[in-house]
């Protein structure tokens, strides 16, 4: 079969490698390349950017060539040793009974190169085969893969559009060293194809596809692999010989010393990370480490939320999680402004506000360059951007960026569309949500420090307002659950946008997403643990009755202790993670505990003058392998078959760079004695009260029926109006013009002028429409003889 064609395996859709990375690395230098680890080996490498996966995996089979031949990926779990945690450079070793394969990862700083230094021992007879499924251009269908030949070295190539990879290998000696190669096409002409087969390699195809194409060649016993990416596979292969001429031990010297440049560089002025115990100062670092990771070069500032995909053995999706959430990105942000590293922490807010768009808001969740991948709308993705803007100028840190454009149009946008959001920060549910109330309340505040005027003032109407009913809206008293678990009341998931008009709307049904049996909960009958940002973001006190009765009832459904440590459910019902067997999420599943959450509890416990420290110790004991976090935990009876364990990683994404953020902010707050990310003019505002207001706000979308004697009545419209208004059926008509108060136009109607009277009426006349057609009433409490 030497140098004949693969067969053609029909077109199938293919997946992605595994979810759960033990190392994550790319250089801090001009090349453009990442790798990740998991399962003993290189499970993707991204070119030219951090969203493109280039390579969904590279591996190896160790075999006699006489029937004895095991695949790495599948061998017991290997141990993976990262000797300095702010240097994510991988030695991976495979212990068997035959042999032993050790391999150490670095990116080359100054080309678009990975290399591989590896060496068997055991069995002399044993030698390693590469394995590799090039994804190039992230279009499976369409690669081709070659074996050839390049300046008089073998060499094994893949292409698809302006995408090449080049695959080579030298001997300790400095010598080409690929041996007999061959290409084919997965699941039917590919390398371990014919290992299963028959035992050895006896394919020796020249080229493949297009297709979903595989490259496999043999090795020397002992050597350094090099992969080049350039733009056609000749460039790739000139890349890849270069790094291997230089050597890998100078590569991994000057990969080493750039990362710990970078550290030294921000190391934290506060010694946030001093006195902890060691597990968590090695993940204190290594999670700096994760972030700056996650960074694009051609996009600096943009932090996708994982370089891994969910589930990815089982998923065909295209973005995974290289894609860049506002939310995760400032999450991500606020962990190095923990840090110190203000000049990342700036570029990325600039790269937020050339993706903000025209009318205010930022994207659900985005390629690198700003185009849209999925479409909802987040408020509190919208408010994120303008806490980040204030939490650098309250460090004097902006410098000369100028956010006030950013800010009003962010601003006018909440306003506009707030308090009801299309999703919560789960992306599943619109309604009212306490963590996306907080935010948004959070940003009119931090944002009006930017604005002056009549555009302040309305910014903090509308903070203020919102505040004053986060109760009316979010939080339930004397309902069945709160009899069963003994509490008077408790905050919930998330009210219907119908709780604005409706006091009994949390009554309603409210859809839980990703299950298959089709779970039937009233919106009041949901909690989660969104309500702790409430107390972090300093909008109510840690000690508030409300709120310790929350935690007694979230603590009852969603938390589970695991060996590693308590962790939480995002809320009672969920159903994003894997199935009770152990089968990953497929659309629906069972949901597990969030690292994460356990984290956003330590802020709670901080506020609350409680030791942060076992949260802390829980989060460093829920890290896998490699020392990374994930996005959950598997949180029942272990299933070794499955690979599932109490407490430890599940097949969702790991690293998420959230969760490593959060860690960060914890350990920070630690030492600070309040949560570092708490924004400093809502602290100032609020304190953890809820504010005394003397006026009722009506919108369209927010149609207070009453009014209190002695409360000015302000109307807000996004157009110019006047208010046409009269008192018990009309007597004695006015006319109230509206003031532009930059993000709404507000009529104001002063207590005074109706204290006396039983019933408000009024209709509007906008300038640009003309007359709404509809009268409204508001019942004066208190107003009349009421008084008597």
């Amino acid at each position: 079969m030497t140098g004949e064609r693969a067969p053609h395996a029909p077109w199938r859709r293919p997946t992605w490698s595994t979810a759960r990375k033990d190392c994550v690395g790319t250089a801090l230098g001009n090349s453009r390349l990442w790798f990740t680890t998991g399962s003993g080996i290189i499970t993707e490498i991204f070119y030219p950017h951090v969203d493109i996966p280039q390579i969904r995996d590279l591996g190896f089979i160790i075999a006699d060539g006489q029937g004895l031949w095991q695949e790495l990926k599948m061998s017991p779990a290997p141990t993976i040793e990262w000797p300095d945690p702010r240097v994510p450079a991988p030695t991976i070793r495979h212990h068997h009974e035959h042999f032993e394969f050790c391999f150490r990862v670095v990116v080359d700083p100054i080309r678009d190169a990975l290399l591989i230094d590896y060496a068997l021992q055991g069995n002399m007879h044993l030698r390693p085969y590469l394995l590799c499924a090039p994804r190039l251009g992230a279009d499976a269908a369409n690669n081709r893969a070659f074996v050839g030949h390049w300046a008089g070295r073998a060499v094994l190539w893949a292409e698809q559009g302006p995408f090449g990879l080049a695959i080579t290998c030298k001997d300790g000696a400095g010598r080409p060293a690929l041996g007999p190669c061959s290409v084919g096409e997965v699941g039917i002409s590919d390398l371990w194809q014919d290992f299963h087969a028959h035992g050895q390699m006896t394919w020796r195809y020249a080229e493949a596809g297009p297709g979903e194409v595989a490259l496999g060649g043999c090795l020397p016993r002992t050597g350094t692999i090099a992969v080049g990416l350039a733009s056609c596979k000749e460039a790739a292969a000139t890349i890849a010989w270069s790094a291997l001429s230089e050597g890998f031990e100078r590569a991994a010297r000057d990969y080493a010393s750039g990362w710990q440049d970078w550290h030294s560089r921000h190391e934290p002025k506060d010694q946030g990370a001093h006195g902890l115990p060691e597990p968590l100062n090695a993940l204190y670092t290594r999670s700096a480490t994760v972030i700056k990771v996650h960074e694009d070069r051609g996009f600096p500032g943009a932090i996708v939320a994982s370089l891994a995909v969910p589930w990815g053995e089982a998923s065909d999706t295209i973005g995974g999680y290289h894609l860049v959430w506002s939310r995760d990105l400032v999450e991500s942000a606020g962990a190095l402004l923990a840090l110190g590293a203000m000049r990342e922490v700036r570029t990325i807010l600039t790269y937020l506000m050339a993706t903000q768009q025209d009318d205010g808001h930022w994207l659900q969740n985005q390629w690198l360059g700003g185009l849209p991948f999925w479409r909802g709308v987040q408020l509190d993705e919208t408010g994120f951007p303008v806490l980040l803007a204030a939490a650098l100028k309250a460090r004097g840190a902006l410098h000369d960026i100028a956010v006030e454009d950013m800010v009003v149009r962010a601003l006018r946008f909440l306003v506009r569309e707030g308090p009801v959001t299309t999703q919560d920060r789960w992306e599943e549910d619109a309604g009212i949500n306490a963590f996306t109330l907080a935010v948004v309340i959070a940003a009119l505040v931090e944002g009006a420090a930017f604005l002056s005027g009549k555009t302040r003032d309305c910014a903090l109407m509308f903070a203020d307002y919102w505040n004053t009913r986060i109760e009316d809206w979010t939080y339930v008293e004397d309902t069945a659950l709160a009899r069963q678990y003994q509490v008077p009341g408790y905050y919930i998931r998330a009210a219907p946008a119908d709780i604005l008009n409706r006091k009994n709307a949390d009554g309603d049904l409210l859809p839980i997403k990703n299950r298959n049996d089709d779970l039937q909960l009233a919106a009041a009958s949901q909690i989660a643990t969104d309500f702790l940002q409430l107390v972090r973001f300093g909008l109510r006190d840690p000690h508030d009755p409300r709120i310790v009765a929350t935690i007694v009832l979230a603590d009852a459904l969603l938390k589970t202790t695991t060996p590693a440590g308590p962790v939480w459910h995002r809320y009672n019902g969920d159903g994003y993670g894997e199935h009770a067997d152990g089968s990953p999420f497929n659309g629906a599943g069972i949901g597990r505990g969030w690292p994460l959450l356990t984290g956003e509890r330590g802020h709670y416990a901080i506020a609350a003058g409680e030791d942060p420290l076992p949260y802390l110790m829980a989060m460093a004991g829920m890290t896998g392998r490699g020392g990374l976090l994930p996005e959950q935990v598997w949180d029942s009876d272990p299933l070794p078959a499955a690979g599932l364990s109490a407490g430890a990683p599940s097949g969702s994404a790991m690293p998420l760079a959230w969760a490593h953020a959060e860690f960060i902010k914890l350990c920070h707050s630690h030492r600070s004695g309040h949560p570092v990310d708490r924004p400093t003019e809502t602290w100032r505002r609020y304190a953890g009260q809820r504010p005394r207001l003397t006026f009722r706000l009506w919108q369209w979308g927010d149609r207070p029926r009453e009014i209190l004697a002695g409360e000015e009545l302000r109307v807000a419209l996004d157009r110019d109006f006047v208010i046409h208004w009269g008192l018990d059926g009309w007597h004695g008509i006015r006319d109230t013009p509206a003031e532009d108060w930059g993000l709404r136009w507000v009529a104001s109607l002063p207590s005074d002028l109706f204290k006396n009277a039983h019933t408000l009426n009024f209709t509007l006349y906008c300038h640009d429409q003309g007359w709404v057609g509809t009268d409204f009433s508001l019942s004066i409490i208190g107003g009349g003889h009421d008084r008597d």
